[in-house]
């Protein structure tokens, strides 16, 4: 019989390896669209994608906007989804320091790409109406930018506030017409009133005429607001004719913070599986919130170990890596 060298028995193992090696999301999944009431994959299955929410792109959150924090939210936790939201109106953000954010957002949303992850680019803004002509430039430099790679996901309007329908829905149009121009098939993100939860309004009076949108959809798993009667809006949306994008979800309440109530989030956990809607979690800051993944003082490169996570952080961590093995 022949002696196998050392050098042949590591090419094998190297092959076998490769081999074994899963795809990566984006492999796997392919360009997302909207069919019915569901976004689905290359192949018509919903993909859920499952994943995290960096924190606005200013104060404590800001330092996470690098490189070395997506390969380790990709590698340690799993994640196949990030949501890159960059803040527009408070001081420091977009329509005060333009050319700093958009460095921020394009080096991790390129980031993303490169690891072969889901990335939504989020204007988060409670105001965007006001700011229509700002957000029009910015999504046709992003559509332009990103147009044909599978990977880019646009969010348009995180959580108008007060808002009514009417002026979100008028909005929203005119970004996707703008963004249709550069970009005719990537997946587009409508906002909802009352931060992100009436969807059941929206679904009664859907945006027409555009291929791929879906509308997002936000809770806190543990805020006593946010429970049955929010998810029957959610379902009633659903039945309505419309597909939903769980865009923030924290396990806190909706002000970062209150209490972290396992069995109240486990409720939403399973009601996502069982409904397969994608999500990503808020967030990654340091900030001392409920809702925060990470301890303060935690390295602005990742690496970070189970000491640096908060209780937010070590129960997304494992949901993610189970889910998303």
């Amino acid at each position: 019989m022949k002696t196998l060298t050392l050098t042949t028995i590591t090419l094998l193992l190297f092959c076998f390896c490769s081999m074994a090696q899963q795809p990566r999301p984006v492999e796997l999944h392919g360009f997302l669209r909207i069919e019915g009431n569901q976004m689905v994959n290359k192949d018509g299955i919903p993909p859920q994608l499952r994943g995290i929410s960096l924190s606005w792109s200013l104060w404590a959150g800001k330092k996470y906007y690098n490189p070395q924090v997506i390969d380790w939210l990709t590698k340690d936790f799993k994640i196949t989804l990030l949501r890159a939201s960059m803040g527009v109106q408070p001081e420091g953000g977009y329509l005060q320091n333009r050319d700093e954010q958009m460095k921020l957002m394009t080096t991790v949303i390129d980031r993303a790409i490169s690891n072969g992850i889901y990335v939504l680019i989020d204007w988060h803004d409670h105001n965007a109406d006001q700011h229509l002509e700002e957000s029009k430039a910015f999504f046709a430099l992003m559509a332009k930018k990103y147009s044909g790679i599978p990977n880019v996901i646009y969010e348009i309007f995180n959580e108008p506030a007060q808002q009514n329908w009417d002026v979100i829905k008028a909005y929203s149009i005119e970004v996707i017409k703008t963004i249709r121009q550069y970009d005719s098939k990537n997946v587009i993100v409508v906002g909802s009133p009352r931060w992100d939860q009436d969807v059941d309004i929206a679904a009664a009076d859907p945006i027409k005429g555009f291929n791929n949108l879906v509308y997002s959809f936000h809770f806190y798993a543990s805020d006593p607001n946010h429970q049955e009667k929010l998810r029957a809006k959610a379902e009633l949306a659903m039945n309505r004719g419309i597909a939903l994008f769980v865009t923030e979800w924290g396990v806190g309440e909706s002000n970062g913070n209150g209490e972290f109530n396992r069995e109240k989030t486990a409720v939403w956990m399973n009601w996502m599986e069982k409904n397969k809607l994608s999500w990503a979690n808020w967030n990654v800051t340091d900030k001392k919130e409920t809702t925060a993944l990470l301890m303060p003082g935690a390295s602005k490169s990742g690496g970070w170990k189970d000491e640096n996570l908060t209780e937010a952080g070590k129960y997304i961590k494992e949901e993610l890596r189970l889910l998303n093995k």
